[in-house]
């Protein structure tokens, strides 16, 4: 695919939760500062965006920050970086299967959501171009409601309920969670074996689709925060199609808007979840590859070059945590595991002798602090649970390594 593909993948990528489901936990958090928090998580985002870059020029190959971590850090930490990442995109797949049922089908989302998995699995199974097809389609079709919805909030009558007061610490909580939305790029960086001309065209479409997604998402919080005020937001999980309610007066939420914002939602998180499940799958390759997953994952369909048996067991863990969470649960995990990821990939950046403009060494060491700094302000349990899974791939890891010593 060439670097229009790319980016349009990492939109795609981007542009689901994040606009559909995060903004109200996020508003519970920063209150009327949450334009701030989303400023924030941008700023921590082109960090890492720049970090990425620059290593996907140096590395064009799949694996993203795995393999970076591995080559300029060793291999603990590239471990640790895949294993991030592997974790915390499963719940970001189960996360935007859930926003999908939640807006598609109340009171059957989980159903859906499953049959969301399947249905999209089987689409990336047949390759990486239809896979970019398929999501430039839909963000081409996403694109323009969520900019409808941006002029139907600014345009709606100014909510009179008080701001909520923030502290930082509600500031940084809101700005981890927005991060869980900003977070497609990698999609991009992990597919360095499939984009033409990757010197070229990866660093362009990282941080293309970046800016895009920066302002689509500062604007619409701005909006949601003019129409429902900080309290309405926070208190709603459709906050989208409130504001139809506000803004369209006799027609509402229940209305053609409604129905097309109901439409998008289910598209963005389609979109998504597509890009989602091709990004898992090469990451978990490419551990496979150097002895860090089972071998079993490494194995690829002659016909259509990708990693099949990784694909379906993607599938499998992504069902599992379907019907064990909620959508918030699972978008706590996802921003840990990837803070962790990009915490990793700004600290392999310090390592380069010869860098790119736009990753001085200044910026990956703003990035490193940022991600381990906004990791650590999510809720408690997600925290916990999290270090939990990455000390049981440690343990296991070494267990693993130390028969493999043996056996020689």
């Amino acid at each position: 695919m060439g670097g229009f593909d790319a980016t349009t993948v990492g939109i795609g990528a981007m542009i689901g939760a994040g606009a559909f489901v995060v903004f109200a936990p996020a508003a519970a958090a920063a209150g009327s500062l949450l334009p701030l928090a989303v400023v924030l998580a941008g700023l921590v985002a082109y960090c890492n965006a720049s970090a990425t870059a620059a290593l996907a020029v140096r590395y064009p190959s799949s694996g993203g920050v795995y393999l970076y971590g591995r080559e300029r850090l060793g291999p603990w930490p590239g471990f640790l970086a895949g294993w991030g990442f592997v974790t915390g995109k499963l719940a970001s797949c189960a996360a935007m299967a859930l926003t999908f049922g939640l807006y598609a089908a109340p009171g059957a989302e989980k159903a859906a959501a499953v049959a969301a998995v399947v249905a999209l699995t089987t689409v990336n199974l047949f390759g990486i171009t239809r896979t970019a097809l398929a999501t430039r389609v839909i963000v081409s079709l996403v694109l323009p409601v969520l900019a409808f919805v941006i002029v139907v909030g600014f345009t709606s009558p100014a909510a009179t309920v008080d701001a909520v007061p923030a502290g930082a610490g509600g500031v940084l909580q809101a700005s981890a969670l927005l991060f869980f939305a900003f977070a497609g790029y990698a999609r991009i960086a992990t597919m360095g074996e499939e984009v033409r001309e990757p010197r070229r065209n990866i660093p362009a479409a990282i941080l293309g689709a970046l800016g895009v997604t920066l302002v689509l998402y500062l604007l619409l919080a701005l909006s949601l925060l003019h129409a429902l005020g900080p309290e309405g937001l926070a208190g709603t999980t459709t906050p989208l199609r409130d504001v139809m309610d506000v803004g369209v007066p006799g027609e509402g939420s229940m209305g053609r808007g409604g129905a097309v914002v109901t439409l998008a939602a289910a598209l963005a998180s389609l979109g998504a979840l597509l890009a989602l499940i091709a990004g898992v799958g090469r990451t978990s390759l490419a551990m496979a590859r150097g002895g860090d997953l089972p071998r079993v994952l490494a194995r690829i369909s002659v016909r259509h070059s990708v990693p099949w048996v990784a694909d379906l067991a993607t599938a499998v863990v992504v069902g599992a945590l379907l019907l064990a969470t909620d959508v918030l649960t699972v978008v706590g995990f996802s921003s840990f595991g990837v803070l962790l990821y990009y915490a990793i990939a700004n600290i392999s950046a310090l390592t380069l002798r010869e860098r790119p403009w736009y990753s001085p060494r200044w910026l990956n060491g703003v990035g490193a602090v940022g991600c381990l700094v906004l990791a650590f302000t999510l809720p408690a349990a997600s925290v916990l649970t999290m270090v939990a899974v990455l000390a049981a791939g440690v343990a296991v890891r070494a267990v693993v390594l130390a028969a493999r010593r043996r056996a020689a």
